[in-house]
């Protein structure tokens, strides 16, 4: 396994970071726990979940992936083994505190404490805000109308950048939390976070979970000198697209259990009109070279500079297995020469 310092910290995590969004739904607990003893096993130290986990997110399981590490602990006894990453919701679910702004003080509290309870420990190493307050362009959208924003029924209510730092430095001081993390969030959202911490001296953003792969490379344009300058890394989520980096879905094709069968209305961004072109130019690259499709487009995000680590997630043994084992690909100069030469000709189909 490989190894990056999280952050201006000096916690070293692995390249590869156990995602567990599927954990609760298309995965149960015995699932779950086999995943974490092998990744366990085989050096990967850093686990990525969320509150709202699992996903597609739902009431009715709001909260079952965080119940199965924190059983897992239980069990196993092994929370120093871990870097912890959890995640409190931003706003727009009903379900989740009124589904208004989220990150006051009570708030954060309450989805701290829960994630703590669910977790079966007295911390989370790395605690991010899942998506901004803010009207602005995440999750796909581009563009951003500030208009928007002022005529929408959030204006004037998002806590201010600075109010958010000082809530977080209290549970900072209390051990409940160790670092900070952003997490769908824009280059004016990153840099007013790193300003603001260096001006007031409180708690400092150590990472941003942002999507980043193949076929969506925009954290390249302003936000990747940001996390190589600051020391603020990315941890890549959604390397495999939404499994359409490892051509199963090639040839409209559409495996029974898989996301795009169970829940393709729900994932849309990466089933773009144009994007099939692209995925096809990316993995006659893989067959030539003798490369594994998934492998080569994990592998490709991995030795990014601005990124600390790379969320893999997967459904079976036999995917997990094979998403860790792409930290000993190799990939030449020639391979990232013909990768970017497509990137050149059909930059980022899905945003």
């Amino acid at each position: 396994m490989n190894y990056k310092k999280l952050g201006n910290t000096d916690i070293e995590v692995s390249a590869i970071c156990l995602g567990t969004m599927t954990w609760g739904e298309q995965n149960n607990q015995k699932d779950a726990f086999e995943q974490m003893d092998y990744a366990l096993e085989c050096g990967v130290n850093f686990f990525d979940t969320a509150e709202i986990y699992p996903s597609p997110c739902f009431e009715n399981t709001y909260g079952s992936t965080e119940k199965i590490i924190g059983n897992w602990f239980k069990e196993k006894k092994n929370r120093d083994q871990v870097i912890l990453a959890s995640k409190i919701s931003g706003p727009g679910l009903s379900w989740v505190r009124g589904g208004g702004p989220q990150y006051s003080e009570q708030n954060i509290k309450d989805a701290m404490e829960n994630s703590l309870k669910r977790l079966q420990t007295d911390y989370i190493d790395l605690y991010q805000l899942h998506w901004p307050e803010r009207k602005t362009n995440f999750f796909g959208r581009l563009g951003y109308e500030h208009k928007e924003e002022e005529t929408s029924d959030f204006k004037g209510k998002w806590n201010k950048i600075e109010t958010i730092l000082k809530v977080l430095k209290k549970f900072v001081e209390q051990g409940k939390i160790r670092y900070i993390g952003l997490s769908n969030e824009t280059s004016w959202g990153l840099s007013n976070f790193l300003g603001l911490s260096t001006l007031h001296k409180l708690p400092r953003v150590v990472s941003v979970q942002n999507p980043y792969n193949l076929l969506c490379r925009t954290y390249e344009i302003g936000l990747a000198e940001i996390s190589i300058r600051e020391k603020s890394g990315l941890l890549a989520y959604s390397p495999l697209a939404g499994g359409f980096l490892t051509g199963k879905y090639r040839n409209n094709n559409l495996p029974e259990n898989s996301r795009q069968k169970l829940f393709g209305d729900y994932y849309t961004r990466y089933s773009k009109p144009n994007a099939s072109i692209v995925i096809e130019k990316y993995f006659d690259i893989a067959k030539k070279f003798a490369l594994d499709f998934a492998q080569m487009s994990i592998k490709f995000c991995e030795i990014q500079k601005f990124i600390t680590s790379v969320i893999i997630g997967a459904t079976t043994m036999e995917q997990l297995k094979s998403d860790i084992e792409s930290v000993n690909v190799n990939l030449t100069e020639e391979i990232n020469k013909k990768i970017n030469d497509i990137q050149i000709i059909h930059p980022n189909p899905c945003p």
